[in-house]
């Protein structure tokens, strides 16, 4: 008998997601007792026979869960378990409670030997097949952002049931959200979708790593990490030793469990060295060691598939305001209680004073109401003023404050004239949960996926696209995202109209929000600043965003030290420099491929310096 537990009672698991949390475990008959596989979470266990249970008894058993590093892949094969990796593209699911995964992670979906596997914000290709012996084939198929509890084949759709809303927010609350902003009551819905649609969502982007701090033995083996199915491969290496280390990286280019050498790497004493993989180099599993006893050692992988978006977005978002919009269709939305689950929507525009109300329904008509009841709990979720909350546009990108720590998102080059967070129709939503446990951010021309505090909050935040649009409100309500900010003139069947014209709401699906277009954006963690000599700047997002450049400018000669995050932890490495100087404008090229979650700039003098970042 195998058992998986994904979570923790008790306080620190609540705020902690590096807590030692859930269990692997296994019996083996009457007389026997228990024992511990592994201390970390897993959600399910399951292998070729699904949820009829396997044929035979030497068919393998697989187990997905995670820890701080990493998805977990856990395969029971020939008598004994062996430990698989994978990178996770979201880290909303992160709390060591384990409340966001407790679901079932590979099932069949009528597509042959072609199973698929959610984990962490990714939809694989999972072999049927997969064994000690054939461990090929596992991909990323793309990522999502709805949060799936199961999933089957029914026709010629593949089915999701989603938990889509929930009535309380429980852990998920910061000062950047209106306090009564979420459902009244918790309602959720299935989302049908065509097989092939599961490999459209969004471009596959993942980071996670074998090793993070730990002290090594001499030839310490790592366990195995997908190394296939990404088009940039990117490995951060660091160690606090003393000495210089080799690190020998092997392969499994066949997924037969047999591996060569495929580099050595030599990190220097208390060292970092980046390493990207060429295309050339191919395989279905890497593993490293060390070449003698090394403290504090770090391998973190960051990979992503080429983001083949533009920049245009897809026309089923026509009619949403944009600054040429001149009478915007806004209002204040939310998802209500009672057995008729109306969404409430308080409408505003800049010619209309007395904020009509109205009730979307079941039949998605938006019918005036009188109801000052719901009229009023729909207000309650009104946005905060701009003012009020820590998230505003500082210099030439947005700062943010959580928990004592600063952070700078980029802003959309198309928004650059958008200066004020306040619109003359009344604050625009900014944060906002929309699926459980998990916020939505739209800031600066981009929309994030944002995990709660307890899972990492804005260290771990990622851009999922950008857009030209100026968005009033957005809500999720019967499994749709609904967005106000809405051209009157608009003529979409995406948009619903009031018949009286005075209110309108856009009706979608929270993962269509990847067709807005490609993140992109500019600024940095300095503009015009009076900058202290080692004295780090703010931390600026990198983290999901495809071509890279930067550019200083200085009133002076500096050197300035390009330090990356790779893990979104606060661990910093140097990655490159460049000399500053008063005559010209200096720029850095990224390399394709190179990624972390956060970068910052340091500069070896006193200067006054703009640092800015084009991610295109």
């Amino acid at each position: 008998l195998f058992y998986a537990n994904n979570g923790e009672h008790g306080r620190a698991a609540m705020v902690d997601p590096t807590t030692p949390s859930g269990a692997l475990a296994q019996w083996g008959g009457p007389g026997k007792d228990w024992q511990l596989v592994e201390r970390e979470q897993y959600t399910e266990v399951t292998g070729p026979g699904g949820i009829y249970g396997n044929e035979n008894d030497d068919e393998p058993v697989w187990a997905m869960g995670w820890d701080h590093r990493s998805v977990l892949l856990k395969l029971y094969d020939e008598g004994a378990w062996h430990t698989y990796r994978l990178p996770k593209a979201s880290f909303t699911y992160d709390g060591a409670h384990g409340w966001n995964t407790e679901w079932p992670r590979i099932r069949e979906i009528g597509t042959g030997d072609d199973l698929l596997a959610t984990m962490h914000g990714t939809f694989w290709s999972f072999p049927r097949d997969f064994s000690l012996q054939n461990s090929t084939g596992i991909k990323p198929r793309s990522n999502y952002l709805k949060v799936i509890g199961d999933f089957a084949r029914w026709g010629d759709h593949v089915v999701l049931g989603c938990d889509d809303s929930a009535q309380k927010e429980f852990l998920n609350t910061r000062p950047t959200k209106a306090e009564h902003g979420a459902p009244m009551r918790s309602n959720s819905n299935l989302w049908f979708v065509k097989p092939e649609q599961l490999s459209q969502l969004g471009p596959a982007l993942g980071s996670g790593g074998v090793w993070f701090d730990e002290d090594l033995a001499d030839r310490d083996h790592s366990d195995k990490y997908l190394f296939a199915g990404y088009d940039h491969r990117m490995l951060h290496l660091a160690h606090q030793s003393d000495e210089p280390m080799t690190i020998t990286i092997e392969v499994d280019r066949e997924g037969t469990g047999e591996f060569e050498v495929l580099r050595e790497v030599t990190v220097p004493a208390n060292g970092y060295v980046p390493v990207i993989f060429s295309k050339e180099e191919v395989g279905q599993w890497v593993y490293m060691y060390p070449s003698g006893p090394v403290k504090g050692a770090t391998a973190w992988f960051h990979y992503a598939n080429e983001d083949k978006r533009t920049t245009t977005p897809a026309a089923i978002f026509d009619g949403l305001a944009t600054n040429d919009t001149t009478n915007d269709l806004g209002g204040v939305i939310r998802s209500l209680d009672g057995d008729d689950l109306p969404l409430g929507l308080i409408a505003q525009n800049r010619t209309n004073a007395d904020r009509p109300f109205y009730l979307l329904n079941e039949k998605l008509e938006l019918v005036p109401s009188d109801d000052k009841t719901r009229r009023g709990a729909t207000w309650q979720a009104a946005s905060p003023d701009p003012d009020a909350i820590p998230l505003k546009i500082d210099g030439n990108s947005i700062l943010v404050v959580e928990d004592g720590k600063r952070y700078r998102l980029p802003l959309n080059p198309n928004r650059m004239e958008d200066k004020a967070f306040g619109e003359a129709i009344g604050h625009a939503r900014r944060v906002r949960e929309v699926a459980t446990e998990r916020d939505l951010v739209n800031v600066g021309g981009t929309f994030y996926e944002l995990p709660a505090r307890n899972a990492g909050g804005f260290a771990h935040v990622r851009p999922i696209a950008s857009h030209p649009y100026r968005i009033h409100d957005y809500a999720s309500w019967r499994g749709l995202l609904l967005i106000t900010g809405i051209d009157p003139s608009a003529d979409n069947d995406r948009i619903i109209k009031s018949d009286d014209g005075k209110a309108a709401v856009w009706a979608g699906v929270i993962d269509e929000l990847w067709q807005l277009g490609k993140p992109v954006g500019t600024g940095g963690p300095w503009h015009n600043t009076a900058v202290k000599a080692h004295e780090p700047s703010d931390s600026y997002l990198m983290y999901g965003y495809d071509k890279k450049k930067l550019q200083i400018e200085s009133d002076k000669a500096a050197e300035v030290f390009i330090q990356i995050d790779p893990s979104g932890t606060g661990s910093w490495h140097t990655l490159g420099s460049l000399i500053a100087s008063p005559d010209e404008t200096r720029q850095f090229n990224f390399y394709p491929g190179v990624n972390a979650h956060w970068v910052r700039l340091v500069s070896d003098s006193d200067a006054r310096l703009s640092a800015t970042f084009i991610y295109e």
